[in-house]
């Protein structure tokens, strides 16, 4: 049986193979001085998270053993190859769509930073799952936990390491000068980093770049999506032929609220797998852990409470109470069925044949995948098991839905208005702008500001089709801006 060890973004690897090294008595006695100094030191970083919201936006769950970037090399990246980084608003990893909680925060959420004895940066679940909106431009960002992080570019991410590991200036010499202009950066830091840490992951990010090459077989991901399963395949690459597939997977990322009520319907867009706890798994598996370096303990604290965890609820004094009321019942009629607890087609798979939308990240998910998603954890006892192949996509709930903007499950309608308003329905928008569309339901995609604080989105790309999920264009106008009136309240 296969491992699943090719992970997409395995680099730290190195750093772990240097750790051993300086660790054995034949790498000699300057080696053996500076583990015992850096031991010794007091390292920083997230000890112990002060409290569950804390430790979902900065703990760690397994990531940093196999993904980190080791923090200082991390740190002085996008000060010395700033050149490499997209042209968007935001200083450091803030121009790849994290979000520092304030203009002095170390790490952004979404990171978590190793207590080892060369403290690395990894990802968490709030990489995916926090993110900010501004109420008009100039306004103070609001930082809403569990939201979509419409604003993250995880494949952006990706392409920077490699791009800067592919740079001259991606040396000792420039990068531990960038590292000293830090006076928190100590003389035995320079040491380790200088004559091991820099050049081992450098190597490391180099060897990844070969098991990144499927994202040239397909269009830009681009910010708040994700490709889920094509990692997973190109793992089996064998098993599931991904030598000759060239299948577009990127769907949107989701919302992590309200799990309890979630419990038992069928999981991720395509309605694959109904046990939340492999959910779960998967998803930390896909950000960069692998099944022996999963912090069990920590995912576990953050399942329990993402249970009960609850959208914000839409601003009372934006909102037409009268017009929401009048939607009530037109929702009950004709959006209910596939989108409200205890009715027969929540959390069940519509087909493709009637629900109409881009049929690419249905196909992406293969029966061959299936086989080898249900060997992952094998000889563990939580090996996964539920994994299933489907023809359509599965009807969620719709809590907080007015913070989960662009819709459809790959991202390719801007506003709840686009929706329902198939004539409004924009070939180009912006994704990744902020600032909230009152009257769309959504974020403001068109005009000067989100061009340029955005980025362009073409639904002729393959994968990123709008079209389907017709229901409601029988209704009347004012049927419908009655509707997305009660959406809102959701």
């Amino acid at each position: 049986m296969r491992s699943v060890d090719a992970r997409p973004f395995c680099y730290s690897a190195r750093v772990q193979s240097l750790t051993r090294q300086l660790r054995r008595p034949a790498v000699g006695g300057v080696a053996a001085l500076l583990v015992a100094l850096v031991c010794a030191r007091a390292v920083d970083g997230l000890s112990a998270a002060t409290d569950i919201a804390t430790e979902f936006k900065y703990g760690a769950f397994g990531t940093e053993e196999t993904v980190g970037v080791p923090y200082w090399l991390w740190r002085v990246l996008p000060e010395v190859f700033a050149d490499k980084l997209p042209n968007r608003p935001g200083n450091a990893y803030a121009r790849l769509g994290f979000t520092y909680e304030t203009p002095t925060s170390d790490v952004p959420i979404g990171t978590s930073k190793s207590t080892d004895w060369i403290p690395r940066v990894g990802l968490n679940c709030a990489t995916c799952h926090a993110a900010d909106y501004r109420e008009a431009p100039g306004a103070t960002p609001k930082i809403v936990l569990g939201m979509p992080a419409h604003q993250m570019d995880l494949q952006g991410y990706a392409r920077f390491l490699s791009a800067c590991a592919h740079d001259p200036r991606f040396n000792a010499n420039t990068l531990v000068a960038a590292m000293r202009k830090h006076p928190e950066f100590g003389f035995f830091d320079g040491l380790v980093y200088r004559w091991l840490v820099i050049s081992r992951t450098k190597d490391g990010i180099l060897e990844r770049d070969s098991r990144l090459a499927w994202f040239d077989k397909r269009p830009p991901q681009g910010p708040g999506r994700v490709d889920t399963f094509n990692p997973y395949k190109a793992m089996f690459a064998k098993e599931t032929h991904f030598d000759t597939d060239d299948t577009v997977g990127t769907a949107d990322l989701p919302s992590l609220w309200n799990q309890r009520m979630r419990q038992g319907l069928w999981l991720h867009w395509d309605g694959n797998n109904n046990s939340m706890e492999e959910r779960n798994k998967s998803a930390a598996i896909g950000a960069g852990a692998t099944p022996d370096s999963l912090d069990l303990d920590a995912l576990d604290r953050i399942a329990q409470w993402i249970l009960d965890l609850k959208p914000p609820a839409f601003p009372p004094e934006r909102l037409d109470k009268a017009l929401a009321d009048a939607g009530t019942p037109i929702y009950q009629q004709h959006c209910a069925s596939c989108h409200d607890i205890g009715q027969p087609r929540v959390g069940q798979v519509t087909e493709i044949a009637e629900i109409g939308t881009d049929p690419e990240r249905l196909r992406s998910f293969t029966p061959e995948l299936v086989t080898q998603m249900n060997t992952i954890g094998t000889g563990k006892p939580w090996r996964f098991s539920h994994f299933r192949k489907t023809n359509g996509y599965a009807g969620m709930p719709l809590d907080g839905i007015w913070l989960r903007a662009p819709y459809l499950h790959n991202g390719s309608v801007p506003t709840l208005r686009a929706l329902l308003f198939l004539d409004e329905r924009p070939s180009r928008f912006y994704r990744a702008y902020d600032v909230y569309d009152w009257r769309g339901v959504g974020f403001v995609s068109s005009g000067p500001d989100a061009e340029k604080q955005g980025v362009a989105f073409d639904t002729s790309q393959r994968g990123n089709g709008n079209g389907g999920h017709t229901y409601g264009r029988d209704l009347s106008v004012k049927e419908r801006e009655s509707l997305i009136e009660y959406l809102k309240t959701l």
